[in-house]
């Protein structure tokens, strides 16, 4: 019930921005004037840069699994890379994508499937840290700008939340892991399930600093290109629109979107270029909107294509499972996913 209620609000909150987002006519005709004058050749490098993108997330996972002895050839986890995408765009909340890339995972480790389950769990946490440090890097070299309006000072007040908060659940795992305090911890403490699997993570991988810095790294140069979507995105509408003002923006959009307010953040991510771009660059409404759905067609592009790979691809052991089975299966595995 408390999932389904999650999800209806979602839609609700969606459906509200885009009808606040395209209620105006004039607003409308202006991006339809932006459509007809627009460069769609900027698109191509877009495309491109994101499916850089998945080739070093593959990687970057690659590093985590062999980390733990884990060896599954790089063609078929990239392929399980793809098929996260496609679910992450087409299944409700934000994990259906890896409930199955974790299943399938987990049927290509065979009886190391608790080691391919905590990959992808310290594969996300990466990630978020990475993010985290880009997020800081970019609010040091554009500090004077973004403080300069009400908006983007109410927004960095809002992800140093969002990060600090989950960087100190990062800290506490890590203390939980060091101290091996798991059997201490409250049942009914907030985060708790979380803690247990990343303190369960840390001290697998705690061995392998090489390769967590390997996979560090590589996220870094993710997050860069991802932002550099938007900036092909922004090219091919505007002239406005540098690196250095897509780079100020995106840390913020990403992260706040990252929150289950909306359906991929679709709405609300419109909604944050719309006021940042217009009270940073003074970039105009119909403009940064356009912007906004340019770069997030992309990474919808790159998902239906991970669609047509779960659509041709064939587990190891060549037996089919439907969506129930994957999440029992992945549900089982954390509760449970090693010493």
């Amino acid at each position: 019930m408390k999932r389904f209620l999650t999800t209806a609000a979602q839609i609700a909150v969606t459906a509200a921005l885009l009808w606040w987002i395209f209620h105006d006519p004039e607003k409308r005709a202006r991006m339809a004037s932006a459509l007809h004058t627009a460069d769609l050749r900027w698109f191509l490098p877009g495309l491109a840069a994101f499916g850089i993108v998945l080739l070093l997330q593959t990687q970057r996972w690659q590093i985590l699994l062999r980390a733990v002895g884990i060896r599954l050839a790089w063609w078929r986890a990239w392929r399980l890379v793809m098929i996260g995408m496609f679910f992450n765009l087409f299944l409700l909340g934000a994990t259906g994508g890896d409930v199955v890339k974790i299943f399938y995972a987990m049927r290509e480790a065979g009886s190391e499937k608790a080691a391919a389950f905590l990959s992808i769990v310290l594969d996300r946490v990466i990630g978020l840290l990475a993010l985290a440090l880009v997020s800081v890097g970019v609010v040091a070299w554009q500090f004077q700008p973004l403080m300069s309006t009400p908006v983007a000072q109410g927004l960095l007040a809002t992800i140093a939340l969002i990060l600090g908060g989950s960087v100190g659940v990062i800290i506490a795992a890590v203390i939980v892991a060091t101290l091996r305090l798991e059997d201490r911890l409250p049942a009914r403490m907030p985060m708790r399930r979380g803690i247990l699997d990343l303190a369960i993570a840390t001290r697998h991988y705690a061995k392998c600093p090489g390769a967590l810095l390997g996979a560090f790294g590589l996220a870094l140069v993710v997050h860069l290109l991802v932002f550099s979507t938007f900036y092909f995105s922004a090219r091919a509408f505007t002239s406005a629109l540098g690196l250095a003002e897509i780079y100020s923006v995106m840390p913020i959009v990403n992260t706040i979107t990252s929150l289950p307010i909306s359906l991929q953040g679709v709405g609300w991510r419109e909604t944050l270029f719309e006021n940042l771009f217009g009270a940073l660059y003074h970039v105009p409404a119909a403009v940064a909107v356009l912007v906004s759905m340019g770069g997030y067609l992309v990474t919808v592009a790159w998902s239906l294509a991970g669609g047509l790979v779960y659509l041709l691809y064939r587990p190891s052991d060549g037996r089919a499972a439907n969506l129930r089975e994957m999440s029992a299966a992945t549900e089982e595995v954390a509760e449970h996913p090693g010493p």
